[in-house]
């Protein structure tokens, strides 16, 4: 994805015409703040942030936060010293998840031809729609009208021949806006963006360009393209070329396969004590579990995610010898990864677990030992599931999450 800035002195305005414009990126504004707010409505026109109240990264944060210069994934500490006065309201996922599918269930109404991008995005293929519904813009204004209404968030939108300008699109119609980039106006567009606008180009790269004196999409387009190879080398040159004259062929993807699945944490204190490390790879397990479940997935590959005091980052993976949707295969795998570590005694500042080499549940072969309980903590944990999706995930968890701090996490039976 682009990491660039919008630019504010692009046009927003590139004509009505959108007979050749299919593609409708539909982004919430600021989604988790905005979810917050729904219960919240006196902090409405105040600077709020989600994220950790001490450490961890800002996950989101209203406009008036941003315009203090707060922005996603920077850490607490720097948000906290650029907007003091801004109040910290700590992240509720389940609730986001709940209003991320009533936001899918709005743009399913429109079209089956849905490409959810993250929790909070989604690209839509609107062709077929056209006669039952409407024009493309017509489209969006209807989706942005819906999701305010019903859900009280606001979705902004992008209007395109193809997905990464319908991205770009949605990035400059914020907030609560709507930005139509006729099929004509496409080169026009990109050529009046930073060449950092271009999928692909980080802040390495855009480096490397402004060296050889390229610095807009439209100086980009008019390099040569040997002199592009020879700075980016023949794949990276040729593939941002063709972004920069609007070539991009993807289709919108309606079926999106996880590579794979994984939940981690930053805590709000260094753990030091082996038992509460256990502790957090046991709940982190029984997520993914359910997670894995729901997808109809199973995990042949289990790695952990550990990060150290002094922000050393390290990470250990195990191929199991089945392929599981069990929370207690995923804990004995993670456990084990993590005895065979050397921990300083100043202890760790964030743990991992995923689960990688997914395949489908219901075609992937398991072996079954004839003293395996796996089909048993499988019943167990599916009812955990259904338990946790009527009455919250605190009306049942695994009996050794619910211990003294120095006690043993055990083998994650549920309790």
């Amino acid at each position: 994805m682009s990491r660039s800035p919008r630019n504010e002195n692009v046009r927003r305005d590139w004509g009505e015409d959108d007979s050749r414009t299919p593609i409708l990126h539909v982004d919430m504004d600021a989604f988790f703040a905005a979810v917050e707010l729904i219960d919240r409505p006196e902090l409405r026109g105040l600077p709020v942030i989600v994220g950790g109240a001490h450490r961890g990264v800002v996950l989101s944060a209203t406009y008036e936060a941003r315009a203090a210069g707060v922005r996603s994934a920077m850490p607490m500490t720097r948000a906290r010293a650029l907007c003091p006065q801004a109040i910290i309201i700590p992240p509720d996922h389940h609730r986001y998840r709940d209003v991320s599918v009533a936001v899918m269930r709005i743009l399913s109404d429109v079209t089956p031809v849905i490409e959810p991008v993250s929790i909070d995005e989604a690209f839509l293929d609107v062709s077929g729609a056209r006669r039952r519904v409407g024009s493309p813009s017509r489209i969006g204004t209807m989706v942005r009208r819906r999701v305010a209404e019903e859900l009280g968030v606001v979705a902004s939108v992008g209007i395109a021949s193809t997905k990464f300008v319908a991205k770009l699109a949605s990035s400059h119609a914020k907030p609560d806006g709507l930005l139509l980039i006729p099929h004509e106006s496409t080169v026009g567009f990109l050529h009046s963006l930073p060449v950092g606008a271009l999928w692909g180009v980080g802040e390495r790269t855009e480096a490397t360009l402004a060296r050889s004196g390229i610095r807009t999409v439209a100086d980009l387009a008019h390099t040569p393209p040997p002199m592009l190879n020879r700075v980016l080398g023949t794949a990276a040159g040729s593939r941002l070329l063709d972004l920069a004259w609007g070539r991009d062929p993807r289709p919108v993807q309606p079926v999106r396969h996880e590579k794979s699945i994984g939940h981690e944490q930053t805590f709000a204190t260094d753990l030091t004590d082996l038992a509460d490390m256990g502790a957090a790879l046991l709940d982190f397990s029984h997520r993914c579990a359910a997670r894995l479940r729901a997808a109809e997935l199973v995990t042949s590959c289990v790695s952990i995610k550990v990060r150290l005091a002094d922000f050393t980052t390290l990470s250990r993976s195990h191929t199991l010898d089945a392929a599981t949707d069990v929370a207690h295969d995923i804990y004995q795998a993670a456990r084990r990864l993590l005895a065979g570590m050397s921990l300083p005694p100043d202890g760790v500042r964030l743990l991992g677990v995923r689960c990688e080499a997914l395949s489908d549940a219901a075609t992937t072969f398991v072996q079954v030992a004839l003293d395996d309980s796996g089909p048993e903590r499988r019943a167990a944990e599916r009812v955990m599931d259904e338990v946790h999706a009527r009455f919250g995930r605190t009306a049942v968890t695994a009996g050794s999450l619910v211990r003294q701090p120095t006690s043993d996490p055990g083998d994650g039976d549920i309790s």
